[in-house]
């Protein structure tokens, strides 16, 4: 059982990653699209699809860097990512447009970051 715990974190880092490139490719074809083209803002700049993401990537987050600094003891990526959370809840705050994109793209790049550096210990132990 010991065993599957580093198995789970490591695939939910994965996956938290996946998540935070989908979320900034989302925001500048977002962008791209309702301003560009002026189509696709109630589906695209739903608020709802930014508090889901959030809370998605708030759990997630959570769940494996916990994991990961209860098993290699770092607070590295537990700092790193709570700072990109704090920048993706600050985009909530904003209205739509380019503030709402850099602040959620320098969120998840930082979220992303934390899971990096999350599995990056345990590569070091295979």
């Amino acid at each position: 059982m010991a065993a599957s715990f580093p198995r789970i974190r490591h695939r939910l880092d994965r996956l938290g990653v996946a998540l935070s490139c989908l979320c900034a490719v989302h925001c500048v074809l977002g962008l791209v699209i309702v301003a560009g083209l002026g189509i696709g803002g109630t589906v695209l700049l739903d608020p709802a699809i930014h508090r889901v993401g959030l809370l998605l990537a708030t759990l997630v987050a959570g769940t494996a860097i916990g994991l990961g600094a209860l098993r290699h003891r770092r607070a590295a990526p537990i700092v790193v990512a709570v700072a990109g959370l704090a920048f993706m809840a600050a985009a909530l705050a904003v209205g739509h447009g380019v503030e709402e994109a850099v602040l959620t793209i320098i969120g998840v790049s930082l979220v992303a970051l934390g899971h990096l550096s999350n599995v990056r210990p345990s590569l070091h132990r295979r």
